[in-house]
């Protein structure tokens, strides 16, 4: 399967691993770009993991008895199965499931199979089963919740690398995400740099404005900043 979107630079991705989810929400909302946080879906692993890389998208419709029954993945072209033997080593496999949880997007074998096949992360706006080997995981895994019962009960695959809405976000293969202990954040590929470079900027601010808070200034004329504030700053960063 042959990517048509550029690459993410190497030094875009050590960036975004430096800033929080919440700062690129807001350097996204400056844009204009509102919607771009995945809704209901959270960090499954125990360790405090960091996602960041591009979306390899896979899209489900609701299942329907005849055809999604065990048999089915006897299927090699089966999307599902499909999906984990091609998401490129790097990427993120990024499920859109309708933002139905009563059933499962991937189990451990799946799970393990994209760890080895080193991709970034997995993301479904479902459940997951076998949720404690999963959080014991080195891939970063989000989804919506723990999910006992099989995709096929209610997730048809049908499309690889199209256009998808996950947790209510459009994701488009090639964008890029970030995930932290907030949550997942969805950056259009083409302003990722400008974005990741942005935040950068603001968090260093941001930890500025934090030493002076806890070292008593008010919040106030600090965040944002005033013209003194917005100066003093200045004075300090090019001291």
């Amino acid at each position: 399967m042959t990517n048509k979107y550029k690459k993410l630079d190497e030094a875009v991705i050590a960036q975004l691993r430096k800033v929080s989810t919440a700062t690129l929400n807001t350097a996204l909302f400056k844009r204009g770009l509102r919607n771009t946080y995945i809704q209901g879906v959270g960090r499954v692993n125990n360790e405090k993991i960091k996602m960041v890389g591009q979306a390899f998208t896979l899209r489900y419709i609701p299942a329907r008895e005849d055809l999604d029954t065990v048999a089915a993945f006897k299927d090699p072209k089966h999307p599902q199965r499909l999906a984990v033997e091609s998401v490129p080593e790097g990427m993120i496999m990024v499920s859109d499931c309708r933002q139905d949880a009563s059933a499962a997007s991937a189990g451990s074998i799946l799970l393990t199979r994209l760890e080895v096949r080193k991709c970034a992360g997995f993301v479904s706006d479902a459940g997951i089963r076998d949720f404690d080997s999963a959080a014991a995981m080195d891939m970063p895994i989000f989804c919506a919740k723990e999910s006992a019962p099989t995709n096929l009960t209610k997730h048809h695959g049908v499309d690889l690398e199209v256009a998808i809405g996950c947790g209510g976000v459009a994701v488009y293969p090639g964008d890029v995400l970030v995930g932290d202990g907030d949550g997942i954040i969805v950056i259009p590929l083409e302003i990722s740099e400008e974005i990741a470079e942005e935040a950068i900027k603001m968090e260093q601010f941001e930890d500025y404005v934090i030493r002076k808070v806890r070292s008593g200034s008010r919040v106030i004329g600090l965040y944002p900043p005033s013209d003194e504030a917005q100066k003093e700053y200045n004075d300090f960063v090019a001291s």
